[in-house]
């Protein structure tokens, strides 16, 4: 009975967005290790931005950093 947690930033995605991310990581689960997609559980967190970190700044300001390399 795999449990998959996916987080992704809070930026609009769509419940058809949400949808193929789900389908799809049940597929893979399906295809890799033949797990029953019954019994494959896929749960979306969506996190702010000012929430979610890299290397030790938020993701906004990782952002600003990258667009100006």
């Amino acid at each position: 009975m795999p449990y998959v947690n996916v987080k992704i930033t809070r930026e609009g995605a769509t419940a058809a967005q949400k949808a193929e991310i789900i389908a799809g990581v049940t597929d893979l689960l399906v295809r890799v290790l033949d797990k029953d997609p019954a019994t494959t559980f896929v749960l979306i967190d969506e996190v702010a931005l000012e929430d979610w970190g890299v290397g030790g700044v938020t993701t906004a300001e990782y952002r600003r950093t990258r667009a100006r390399s």
